[in-house]
Formats: structure tokens, sequence, C-alpha cells
């Protein structure tokens, strides 16, 4: 019985792989990540032989019907059909990166995929992509002397292929035999401020800095030293002002985990004077060029380097290592200040991860952060450090 398009588009997937069949040999391959894709099967010499036809619903019925015709009237000769690069890459994109990961890091792998990756490998079959052909890619960019873009790009590639393995699209992964032969990119370390005076002078320019969305974004960044993308991105709907809590959503966050970030009463001031400029918004900062954004990922290090710190000096990522370096020399548990920087814990016993582990001592950590910058930055003596007791 042949399908209908009616059938194929409400077709769910299953724990395992099946198959529908529209007669001819033509078969429509439903996969276990909602994946759909047209499979030619034919005879050759008393072998089952199976050739990919495309993506459903980029290649419809009509045309599925169609390509499986002329592969079973020239099954010899037809040049094979099956799953394109930019075809696998636009599945992989749409099931396994775009509703799991974040926004930035989203466009940061579409950048990758458009300008890099597919321009060379889009229309190419998965079979005859080598990894040769994989790595002149890569070295071209290494070459241009960025080693870090060089690995993410292979690392894309890698997931990509490594999807359509899953997908029983194919068998070895190309990229993966590679990365020994591209430049290892030498270890980040974000510049920041540091040391009571610096810190006190940093905050001083940023509370005179002429412009009153970013100055916010960057008392926001020093006050709660959450990472560039989850301050800029950030939602009013994700604030309890009446709890005192800024709680981001697991698809938000770089660990893919929902994280509780306590707020102190001066960030609570800031939030308050900063509802009176974007309350009406969906986004606390607004890209002014286009309202249905928040501000772009240079705007803080822009200011940054408008109020005289070069790049060496200080970075947007740079607060969490500020605070994370001035709390320690505090003697504040570490453990403490590293749930509260929503790290993972490399201890397998305490990976498990609680989004509310430490929270009265995070809580107390915080409001003591607040008040030291407030002392650093109008010349006051250090607020003493609270008892602190972690219960193991």
């Amino acid at each position: 019985m042949s399908l209908t398009e009616f059938e194929i588009k409400n077709a769910k997937p299953k724990e395992k792989a099946y198959s529908l069949s529209d007669g001819r040999g033509l078969i429509l391959d439903v996969r276990p990540n909602g994946g759909k894709f047209w499979v030619a099967r034919i005879w050759i010499d008393g072998k089952e032989k199976r050739r990919g036809l495309g993506t459903y619903p980029e290649i419809n019925l009509k045309k599925a019907r169609e390509l499986n015709y002329e592969t079973r009237k020239n099954p010899l000769t037809l040049k094979s059909k099956s799953a394109a690069f930019g075809d696998i890459a636009k599945e992989w994109m749409d099931k396994m990166v775009l509703p799991t990961k974040a926004p930035s890091y989203s466009r940061c792998i579409n950048m990758s995929l458009n300008k890099h990756i597919l321009p060379k490998l889009k229309s190419l079959p998965l079979e005859e992509i080598t990894p040769g052909m994989i790595l002149s890619i890569c070295q071209a960019i290494a070459d241009d002397g960025y080693l870090s873009a060089a690995a993410r790009v292979r690392q894309f590639i890698s997931q990509i292929f490594d999807y359509a393995i899953a997908s029983d699209l194919i068998k070895i992964n190309p990229a993966a035999s590679i990365s020994k032969a591209l430049q290892s990119p030498p270890e980040v370390h974000y510049a920041a401020i540091t040391g009571d005076a610096q810190i006190g002078a940093l905050l001083q320019k940023i509370y005179s800095y002429d412009g009153e969305l970013v100055k916010i974004a960057m008392k926001i960044s020093a006050f709660t030293f959450c990472r560039p993308s989850e301050v800029r991105e950030s939602r009013w709907e994700e604030f309890n002002l009446d709890n005192r809590e800024w709680c981001i959503p697991a698809e938000r966050t770089k660990m893919k985990r929902e994280h509780i970030v306590p707020l102190s009463k001066q960030t609570i001031d800031i939030l308050k004077e900063l509802q009176g400029i974007s309350g009406n918004k969906q986004w606390l900062f607004p890209s002014l060029r286009n309202n249905g954004r928040p501000i772009s990922d240079g705007t803080i290090r822009v200011a940054l380097r408008v109020m005289g710190y070069a790049k060496e000096e200080m970075t947007a990522h740079g607060f969490r290592a500020m605070a994370s370096t001035t709390l320690n020399s505090y003697e504040w548990p570490a453990d403490v200040i590293e749930a509260q920087l929503a790290h993972i814990d490399k201890n397998k016993i305490r990976r498990a991860y609680n989004r509310s582990m430490y929270m009265p001592q995070r809580i107390k950590m915080m409001q003591w952060w607040a008040d030291y910058l407030d002392a650093v930055r109008t010349g006051r003596k250090v607020p003493k450090k609270p008892k602190v007791t972690i219960n193991l």
C-alpha cells in the first residue's frame, strides 16, 4: 500500500529505527532521533543494495518516487545518491543543536558551518568525504592563526559524522582521525583585574560610564559573575526579586543545568533601576538596533576598551575570574565558589548536581561579595567575612 504525505508527516519516532514502505523498493526510514530518510532498495546480481535519496521533508513524497524510479531504471550507472553532508548537517542542527544548546553557542556553530564547512562539503555524499578534505579545511583556518577556530570546526564536523553514524548512514567518522594532525590551541586564560585597589578603580569607572544600559550590564556582570552570554541574554521572567533569586534555565547555561544566582541587596537595587529602562521588554538588555534581540557579545568588551582596559587587562569573561580569585584569597570555601560559578565537580561522588547545593553559604557569599565591591569602590574597609560551615 502506497504512503501518503499525511502518514509520512505524522510518523513518530520509536525506541528503534523502523521503515515505512511505499512500494517498488521505496522506503522511508524513521530514526529514533526523529529524522526521516528516503532509501531506494534495488537488487544487483541478486544482492540487495540500499541507496539514500535524501531527507524528508527536503525531499517530498513525489520527488522521492521520481528519484526511486531513476534508481531502478539505471541501477548500475546512476551515481549514488547517498545522504549529502549538507542535508545531515541541517538535520543535526535542527535536532541536536537548536533545541539543546544556548542561543549564542548555536549561532557560533551556524557561523562556522556557513563560513568554513558547507562551502566545501555541502553537496558531497557522506562516504566521499575523506580525512584529507576535512584536514584541508581546518588547516587553512589554522594557517591564518586561528587555532581555536580550526579545532572547533573539526569538532563540529566530527559531531555531524557521529550523528550520521548513530543514524546508520555511514560506518566511519573521517574527522576523528585528524585531531592529532592539527596544532593544539593554547590554553585560554581570560584577562581579569585583581587586587582590592585595582577592582575598586574598575568599579569606579563602571559607575561613571556614559551609557546607562551597558553600565548596568557591567554592574550585573560584576555583582553576579555569571557568564557573559548568561548576562547578555537574561530575561525578566528568570528573576524573582521578592525571593532575591535569578534562575538561569538549563538551555541557557554552558553545563545544561539550571543554575540559581542568589541576589544581593545591591543587585536588587540595580535591577529595580533597570526595570524603569527595560522592564516592559523581554530582555534585560535589549539591543538598541534590533528590539527583538539582546545586546551583542561585543558590547561589554567595547565598553571596557573605552574605559581604558586593553584586552590583556580585562575581558567580559574576566568578571568571573576576578570574583573567583578574590573570593579564594579571602578564604571562602572552594566548593561554595565553584558551585556559584556553576563549574562541574570532577569528583564523581559530588558531581550529581543539586541546584540548591550550598545555597545558605552561597547567599552569604554573594552578599559579602556585593559589600566588598561597594567597599573597594568607595575606599571603605573591606567587610569581615561571616562564619561559614559546610557539612560534608
